[in-house]
């Protein structure tokens, strides 16, 4: 027997997703970015606090995304002045990710902004219950 839209956890998942991607579009729109620019340029930033200048692929696999669709969204992202691609001195078929001054100076704002969304859509589920039940399904193998 099928199970009514109200019970089915996919159907509730989905709209969740739906209502959640809303919030963060809205909270990134002042800012000039979509939702996938805003995970890359997050995502390089950060690599690049942390020393590492990631070539287009582990950029796509930190972020999650698919290699071809960043490949794309960083050429928008580096036409906004926000990332560049430099040559890889040790395979010149690969390019590695730099974010320029503009990217870092916007990349802390988008995040505040999108963890300030992120707070309001989640404020309903205590913190203690939603990480360890989000990490188990967005990594169910860990």
């Amino acid at each position: 027997m099928a199970l009514s839209p109200g019970e089915s956890p996919g159907f509730l998942l989905w709209h969740a997703t739906l209502r959640w991607q809303r919030e963060v579009s809205a909270a990134l729109t002042p800012l000039g970015l979509t939702h996938v620019q805003f995970v890359l340029l997050a995502c390089a930033w950060w690599l690049n606090g942390q020393g590492e200048h990631p070539n287009q692929l582990a950029l796509a696999r930190q972020a999650g995304t698919d290699v071809k669709m960043t490949s794309q969204v960083l050429r928008a992202l580096e036409q906004k002045g926000l990332v560049e691609r430099e040559v890889d001195p040790a395979d010149t078929r690969a390019k590695r990710l730099r974010v320029t001054a503009a990217g870092a100076e916007l990349a802390p704002r988008a995040v505040a902004a999108v963890e300030e969304a992120d707070a309001r859509f989640f404020r309903a589920v205590p913190l203690g219950e939603a990480l360890p039940l989000l990490r188990r399904l967005a990594q169910p193998e860990a």
